[in-house]
Parts: structure tokens; sequence; C-alpha cells
């Protein structure tokens, strides 16, 4: 029997050769817990283009749910590395943990795609986020692309801010003054909310009491929905505008006609087919959304749902040349992998094109961004390139 067993392993080497050797994706996504509405289409968008090989290499996945809990996630991530021996991560969901899970990554030398929107994750590249790389969008980006459309197309010269009370919050008040002031725009009021909380009447009667002639909510996923619903209530009748991470369908089922008409900007990849042509990841997104919506039904589709392939695409483009210095498994592989994803140079994804850099991590152009605006329940394009 142990004969046997030897010269079947023999001519299973014989027969696939050097293709036997794996790489080994970890990925760790939000999928239960307050963030699962951006962590569910994540992983249902991965793994309608996760690859069964890459370069000549089987790709093994090793999936795990972190509960929106950093603390979980770093568990996760550390598992993954010493007991999985993963190559590369993908995930985090959200800010939190995308930051929760770096020194992980440094001390394991595995290079890894957050999906949180903060700057702070991949700036500056230091020791923790020279392993760090974003398919988000930066934070920063959002805001110009806001800012840009509340003076060109609302004329917006007042503006309040309510945001959630942690990481994400925080750092959208600072960009959205740090942006917004220096172009004319006066910040009249800044109130925050707890994401669990399920009223925000407080925060939205005294942004209100200033008058502006916009609220921008600063929250992602179902949360941001809350102070939205608030204002609508008391009769707001300014302009309201949100800060990208609530682009999925449960946003628009919780808001109802309350959102109807807000604002609110991602990217272009959720609207594909509203793209004029030229867009140079129109049709590879429009066929995406084509398979996701097929699998998961119409409607079902939510900006969160293409980072994962836009990360496969990088991957793809750099394990050639990571192949060149070492194996999967091995801390030379990871190395190579994390410099070859650091000189990525056009990669095009499904919802940007990436050109990386020692000093940039995301590599996303104004391409990769637009404002939206809910029309009739649905995602309308509002500005297809957010800086023109």
């Amino acid at each position: 029997m142990h004969r046997f067993f030897l010269i079947a392993s023999l001519l299973a080497f014989v027969a696939v050769g050097a293709v036997a050797q794996e790489l080994t994706v970890g990925v760790d996504l939000s999928t239960t817990g307050e963030m699962a509405a951006i962590g569910i289409p994540e992983k249902n968008g991965f793994m309608i283009v996760a690859p069964p090989t890459i370069a000549g290499l089987k790709v093994k996945y090793v999936y795990y749910d972190d509960a929106s809990d950093p603390t979980i996630a770093v568990q996760n991530v550390k598992r993954m590395i010493s007991e999985d021996h993963i190559d590369l991560l993908i995930g985090p969901t959200f800010t939190s943990t995308s930051l929760a899970v770096q020194e992980a990554l440094m001390d394991g030398k595995v290079p890894g795609f957050a999906f949180g929107q903060t700057v702070s994750i991949v700036t500056p590249v230091d020791a923790k986020r020279r392993w760090v790389f974003k398919t988000v969008p930066n934070d920063v980006t959002f805001v110009n692309a806001v800012v840009n459309h509340m003076l060109t197309k609302t004329k917006i010269r007042t503006l309040g801010i309510i945001a959630v009370n942690d990481g994400f919050g925080e750092t959208w008040i600072n960009v959205v003054q740090q942006v917004a002031i220096p172009k004319g725009i006066k910040i009249v009021g800044i109130e925050r909310y707890g994401r669990a909380d399920n009223s925000c009447t407080p925060q939205v009667l005294r942004i209100m009491k200033n008058n502006p002639d916009a609220v921008l909510i600063a929250a992602s996923s179902t949360a941001a929905v809350t102070p939205h619903l608030g204002l609508i209530e008391r009769g707001y009748k300014g302009k309201i505008y949100q800060s990208g991470g609530s682009v999925n369908p449960d946003f628009l089922r919780l808001g109802g006609k309350a959102v109807e008409g807000s604002f609110n900007e991602q990217s272009p990849f959720v609207v594909a087919e509203q793209l004029p042509d030229g867009y140079p990841f129109k049709k590879g997104a429009v066929d995406f959304l084509k398979q996701y919506e097929a699998k998961y039904g119409a409607g079902s589709r939510a900006s969160y749902a293409a980072y994962g392939g836009d990360s496969i695409n990088l991957i793809a483009a750099a394990v050639p040349t990571a192949l060149k210095k070492g194996k999967p498994g091995t801390v030379q592989f990871r190395e190579a992998l994390r410099d070859a994803l650091e000189n990525s140079k056009n990669v095009v994804g499904l919802s940007a094109v990436f050109t990386m850099s020692p000093t940039d991590h995301t590599g996303i152009n104004e391409l990769g961004m637009c404002v939206l605006r809910v029309e009739n329940g649905k995602w309308k394009l509002e500005q297809s390139a957010a800086f023109e």
C-alpha cells in the first residue's frame, strides 16, 4: 500500500510538474457583525473573480470572518500566517480592522490588501505600512470629489457634519475641514453619534439650528441611514451628502424614499453601464456586474464587491515578477511580491486603473471616483470624473 501511494505521488508530480507549487491567499472579511453590509458583498464579489490558478500556480484560498471586530481580525491574521502559511492577505473590510492587522503583517512579512477608506492605512509608508496596499480610494480622494461637487454643482457655501464617533468619522471630519475650508466652504456645525445608535435627534436638531446649505454624513454601512432619516423626518430641506461607505443595497432599502435625491461618492464601478465610452475599465466592470447580479439578484450590486477583483488583477500582474526571486511559502517570495506590487503600473481593475509607488500604495487617479445620486431607488451617475 505504501509503495502504491509513493508511485501515485510520483506520477502526479510528473504529470503536473512545476504547477504543483501552490499560492496561499488568506481572506479576512467582516461577513457578520455591524459591517456585514460591506463585508458580504466583498466576499461575494471576490468569490466570483478568484481564479483557481495565477501565473501557473494553483491557488489555495483560506477564508475567515472577523465579525467586524478588530481583535478577532488580528487573531485571524496571526493564525493564517502561523498555521496556514499564507503568501498574502485580502482584507480586512474597514478602517479599524485594517489598521489593527498591520503589525501582524509586518512581523510575518506578508503583503496585504486592506479595504478601509482611511488614508492612514497606507500613509506614510513606514515599516508597517510598506506591507499594506489598498484598492479602495483614500478618504482624501472621496472628500475631494464631494467638495468639488459642492462647489461646482450644488453651490454649497455652508456645511454641517454628522459623523460616527470612531476612527472613520474622525478622519472624515479632519479631512473635510482641511479640504473644504480653504476653498470657501464654512463648517457651521459638527456632531457625532454612535454607530449602533437608533436615533440621532439631538445631533440633527443642533445641526439644523445652524441652517447649513448641506449636511455631510460621515459613516459607513447601514449606520449612515440613521442621521439621514432624522434629517428628513425633521424637515431638513438642504442637500445631503454621504461619505461613500454606504453605496450598497441595504442603504437604499433601509433609507427608502428618505434618501432620494441625496449624493454619494464612490468608485464608478457601481454604475459601470452609465459610464462614458472610453473609460478603461468599463467593459470589465459591466461584465462583472452581469455575473454578480445573475448570481445574487438584480439590484444586489455594491461598490465594495469590486475591490477583491481589483486586488486579484494586481496580484496576477505581480506574481510572475515575484517568482523570479523565490517560491511561494518563502520570505523571499513574499518580499518580492511586495516589491512587485509597489511597482505596479497601469493595472486595469474593475473600479480603477492602478499605478503604485514607494510613496503611494493606493495608486488611484480621478477616473476611480465619481459622484452618484439616488434616483427612484437606484444609483444614478451624477458626475463621472469627479475632478473634471
